[in-house]
């Protein structure tokens, strides 16, 4: 969140990406960092024990939840 943080405040639309077990951690990092409109995008947890396919599924829907982030809708 930090980084995330750091660059929209230069303006640099950012996509923070965080797994569902992390995701309370994001939304009360971005709170304390004064970037409460900063929306993470979410992912299933865990990433480590993925096939190559899970993995390929779980990055399209992170590009979609992105793009989201970074154009509204």
């Amino acid at each position: 969140m930090h980084d995330g943080v750091e660059l929209e405040t230069k303006e640099v639309p950012t996509a923070v990406v965080v797994t569902t077990e992390f995701r309370h951690e994001a939304e009360v990092q971005r709170a304390a960092l004064g970037m409460t409109g900063l929306d993470p995008v979410v992912i299933q947890h865990p990433l480590s024990t993925l096939t190559d396919d899970e993995i390929e599924e779980r990055a399209r829907d992170t590009v979609a939840q992105a793009r989201r982030v970074w154009i509204g809708g």
